[in-house]
């Protein structure tokens, strides 16, 4: 059922007929001590935001240095196995050259069969995905735990 533009009471009214110094002042009372304090509420949840995040950078680097400080006990206590680790990661790490090698020759030899063929890309993605993620989670743990030329151990 329709309404009559009398019926229906706007929210907010604004006259176009006064001028701007006009309007601002009749108005101004109520809606400008609403508006600061919704923006004294932004800022408050702002400010509580800020301190939240520094806590969090806090307690990330607090974790960080422990891992550090773990990681460097680890190595003291087993410097020869360290120095394994680094041998090991440095022939990984030739082993994971050589893959990526045979991997973008694939790219490079068949990006057309790939674009055009789900199965082929797939078969692309079953045959290198996991073996480089897990290459490269092996080769991130080996580098580590290695002892370090700088390490003075």
């Amino acid at each position: 059922m329709p309404h009559d533009s009398q019926d229906i009471s706007p929210v907010f009214r604004i006259d176009v007929a006064q001028s701007a110094s006009d309007s601002a002042a009749p108005h101004s009372g109520a809606g400008q001590s609403d508006i600061a304090a919704i923006l004294q509420q932004l800022v408050a949840g702002q400010d509580r935001q800020n301190e939240l995040m520094e806590e969090m950078i806090d307690q990330m680097h607090a974790s960080q240095r422990q891992r550090s400080n773990e990681l460097s006990q680890w190595k003291e206590a087993n410097p020869l196995l360290a120095r394994r680790c680094r041998a090991a990661a440095e022939a990984l790490s030739q082993v994971q050259t050589e893959f990526l090698q045979t991997l973008t020759i694939d790219v490079n030899d068949n990006h057309e069969e790939m674009m055009d063929s789900e199965f082929v890309l797939n078969e692309f993605v079953d045959r290198y995905g996991p073996r480089l993620a897990h290459l490269n989670g092996v080769l991130q743990l080996l580098s580590q735990l290695s002892l370090h030329p700088g390490d003075n151990h």
